[in-house]
């Protein structure tokens, strides 16, 4: 996986209350970098291809699989930038590609993936993403694997 095929990216500056009495950043930090990151990222998707229907309307999305390998770790004050793209769409679910550089070597330092699901506010039941939602990603992304998509 190589950064150039990421187009979306967020810098983090690694904070005092993320790291431990080395200086080094808790593992569990990454994971709230990754969910800045799809935040944005849905929030970009939003404002340049209307959205509006899937993240105003009956639905939201949940987060039901995370997962990091780290590679090198992140000290006090670094600057990191958290690269992210939609790697594939389901019917009603996502997965989320991550990689973590730091900005001061370039060097990849973890990287990471997810999975959100659409659900229903009313049921709970996951819900069928809408046609808007394949196209804005399919014209950001331009490769995207869409896995299942019913019509």
């Amino acid at each position: 996986m190589e950064k150039l095929e990421f187009k979306h990216q967020i810098s983090e500056t690694v904070k005092f209350h993320e790291v431990d009495m080395l200086g080094v950043c808790n593992n569990a930090v990454y994971f709230n970098y990754f969910e800045d990151a799809r935040i944005k990222y849905i929030q970009d998707l939003k404002k340049n291809y209307n959205l509006k229907v899937v993240l105003e309307g009956n639905s939201f999305f949940i987060m039901v699989h995370n997962d990091c390998d780290y590679f090198e770790s992140a000290q006090l004050d670094d600057e990191l930038i958290v690269y992210t793209k939609i790697d594939f769409i389901k019917n009603s679910s996502f997965g989320f590609l991550h990689l973590v550089e730091k900005n001061n070597n370039k060097k990849i330092i973890a990287k990471g993936s997810g999975v959100v699901v659409h659900i229903n506010k009313m049921t709970k039941e996951p819900m069928q993403l809408p046609q808007e939602f394949f196209d804005a990603v399919y014209i950001y992304e331009s490769k995207v694997n869409v896995i299942k998509k019913n019509s």
